[in-house]
């Protein structure tokens, strides 16, 4: 598959004229968490630490750049255009930037971690010995191919044994294995009573993502290979009729397409809160026997289930009652097996990977195992990890400078409200409030998840990672109706990323993402602000996009807005939708940006640079910025942000962020804010004719 590069010169063609659960934390990067399928313990004396890169002397790497382009013309390309040109991506990779160098080092820590811990008895020697287990098991690679799909069978037999619908209706319900269902349950905080757990129930059931896959004629290479991908699992897993089956059940999961709503209906708040009592159900979307479902589920105790996309779901239902239950076993195999495949033999694992990763994302090879096994131990015990992982590397003075960081920058998104023309005094005031609310949680938890209920045998691969689900899923289901654990986290410490809840009303920056390219305690104040100052901005704006603006600062969901100011501010996101569903992608023909999918990172990009640069500002205190290396303190604010969305795709990988992601690519969001700041303007010498001139009438200004 071709490596891609993208020219922001072509992408601009045209632009000189004027995206838990229900509750989806606003992360800045497309890969929210690190997951897999799926109090005691140190590190052992082998797992020494792994250092960071460094980026130049003052935080940039200058020998990245290409200078020779104009930055009115191409600035990805200037910022980074002789990394791109001189870096490859790996192999057993589908796209490869800066997030992913961050997560390849903290994978190599977790896996020195990991690999120091003693063996034990994992029912009674604590976490690290359960980790042990785990990580170990999985590398056993010949006891595993020995086993071939004997761990499988006992999934497939229930399955068999569901003998009509009511039965496959418990299966769907089943949390603790691999079965699929039509409708997926969660459980989280209540968006419109923030202070205690509820249950949610949103539509699911396809195998290949996003609905487009099935309903656009872009896909149909994809659906014609997705189809027999089904009977080559159906077949490994010694399902009957595997090609017919697979027909039957693509046209199945074609039907539940038709009927899902999109992501961008999917994303909006106003809509995705439906209430519906329990024994509602079967009156409300009748054909699925919700007794049975929500009995297997262990849930049946909750007073009520939040349904997310509320016409949608009659319309499954009904798609459930008239389909032959055959059908519906041949898909539960399937599902099934390609869930449990990358714990299985070899056979299983090559025909996931050929089709989920190399087929759909380009990645020519299969991911060594060892790191396949640190994504198993991630996803089961990632905060046992995470303890061990923060005592090495996250010093306490970089939460300190965190702390000052986010302050200024808060500060600083205060000072843009008070100024703000376009929004009424009584909107000001509720917005005032949300941000004076607005929680932080910086580094790591200070209360740790508890695994001691969690059960952990020697060799038992796939065993472990359905105890893993069971003990997941007992632990949230229990929690419907009680209070909101509100220290909890929702990305390990190790994660490179950063989130917003609008439920808790907080932004959230796990350890791993501090340190260079997005923070160095030793780097430029300039290219700290544009690149985590960046960061904390977009989290912070978040609050306020086009989405987070529906709750209050007590994370209620509620409108607390004028209807001016709502239809002032719609009418400048509009503006910035259309401005990103204007890039073009040359390699991949009839590909755009979706704006309302994307339209909530895309505020936060823009809002969240602007404040930092307000902050970076603030910082400065009166004092003229130092030039050093010939550029000035807000050029290397610029640079700074584009230096974190460095990123190469590969085309098939490309398609797939374009149509299931909720993220503009890296590469837009390099450049596609700056373009609305009139400063970069000012910094670059950016004029009226160059590629990436708007004009100023025409700028995106919303905080």
């Amino acid at each position: 598959m071709k490596k891609t590069l993208l020219s922001t010169a072509a992408l601009a063609l045209g632009l000189s004229a004027p995206l838990a659960a229900h509750e989806r934390h606003a992360c800045i990067d497309a890969a929210c968490t690190m997951t897999s399928l799926f109090a005691e313990g140190d590190a052992g004396a082998g797992s020494g630490a792994v250092a960071a890169q460094r980026y130049g002397t003052w935080g940039m790497d200058t020998d990245g750049m290409d200078r020779s382009v104009d930055p009115g013309t191409d600035f990805f390309a200037y910022a980074s255009g002789r990394w791109a040109t001189q870096t490859q991506i790996p192999a057993d990779q589908s796209s490869y930037g800066s997030f992913r160098v961050l997560r390849d080092l903290s994978e190599q820590r977790v896996r020195a971690l990991v690999e120091g811990y003693a063996e034990g008895d994992p029912a009674s020697d604590g976490d690290a010995a359960k980790i042990a287990a785990l990580y170990r098991g999985f590398m056993d690679e010949a006891a595993v191919e020995a086993l071939g799909a004997q761990p499988l069978q006992p999934l497939l037999a229930d399955t068999r044994a569901a003998g009509d619908h009511a039965a496959l209706a418990r299966l769907m319900g089943g949390r603790g294995g691999l079965h699929a269902s039509f409708f997926n349950l969660s459980v989280s905080d209540d968006q419109r009573d923030p202070d205690r757990y509820t249950l949610y129930l949103s539509q699911g059931g396809l195998g290949l993502g996003d609905r487009e896959m099935y309903l656009r004629e872009t896909f149909a290479e994809q659906r014609a290979r997705y189809e027999a991908y089904i009977a080559q699992m159906l077949t490994l897993a010694g399902w009957e009729r595997p090609a017919e089956n697979a027909k039957a059940i693509l046209a199945m999961e074609t039907r539940l397409a038709e009927a899902h709503w999109t992501r961008a209906e999917s994303r909006d708040r106003d809509k995705t809160y439906n209430p519906h009592a329990l024994d509602a159900f079967a009156a409300h979307a009748p054909g699925f026997d919700w007794p049975v479902f929500f009995r297997a589920a262990g849930v049946d105790h909750a007073r009520q289930a939040v349904v997310r996309q509320d016409s949608a779901i009659p319309k499954m239902a009904a798609i459930f009652a008239d389909t032959d239950p055959a059908t519906l076993r041949a898909w539960q195999a399937f599902h099934t097996t390609d869930r449990a495949a990358p714990l299985l033999s070899e056979a299983f694992v090559q025909a996931h990977y050929e089709f989920r990763n190399k087929f759909l994302s380009g990645q020519p090879e299969l991911q060594e195992r060892w790191k396949r096994g640190v994504a198993l131990v991630e996803g089961t015990m990632g905060e046992a990890v995470g303890r061990d992982y923060v005592a090495l590397y996250f010093p306490p003075d970089a939460k300190a400078k965190m702390d000052a960081l986010v302050a200024n920058v808060k500060a600083a998104m205060g000072a843009r409200l008070d100024a703000l023309e376009w929004m009424g005094a009584d909107t000001k005031a509720e917005a005032r409030a949300k941000l004076q609310g607005f929680g932080l949680k910086i580094g790591h938890p200070e209360q740790w998840r508890d695994y001691t209920a969690l059960q952990v045998a020697r060799g038992d691969v796939l065993g472990n990672a359905l105890r893993s689900r069971r003990f997941e899923w007992d632990r949230d289901r229990n929690r419907i109706g009680q209070p909101v654990d509100k220290a909890e986290w929702g990305m390990t410490p190790q994660t490179v990323n950063a989130y917003y809840s609008a439920v808790k009303n907080e932004i959230v920056f796990p350890a791993a993402i501090l340190q260079p390219p997005f923070f160095d305690p030793d780097a430029d104040p300039a290219v700290n602000y544009g690149a985590i100052g960046g960061v904390i901005g977009h989290e912070i704006i978040h609050g306020f996009d086009d989405q987070g603006r529906k709750s209050d600062g007590k994370g209620m969901l509620r409108d607390w807005w004028t209807a001016e100011d709502a239809r002032k501010f719609e009418a400048q996101a509009a503006k910035l939708g259309a401005q990103y569903e204007a890039f073009v992608f040359p390699q991949l023909p009839g590909m755009h940006i979706n704006g309302k999918t994307a339209m909530g990172e895309n505020i936060g990009d823009l809002g969240g640079l602007t404040i930092a640069l307000e902050a970076y500002r603030r910082s400065l205190d009166g004092r003229p910025a130092a030039v050093i290396d010939g550029f000035s303190g807000e050029q290397r604010f610029f640079l700074g942000w584009s230096q974190v969305w460095r990123i190469l795709w590969r085309d098939d990988a490309l398609r797939q962020q374009l149509v299931n992601g909720t993220h503009s690519p890296g590469q837009i969001r390099a450049f596609a804010p700056l373009r609305n700041i009139d400063a970069w303007y000012d910094a670059f010498d950016v004029a009226e004719g160059d590629p990436l001139w708007i004009a100023p009438d025409d700028r995106v200004r919303i905080w």
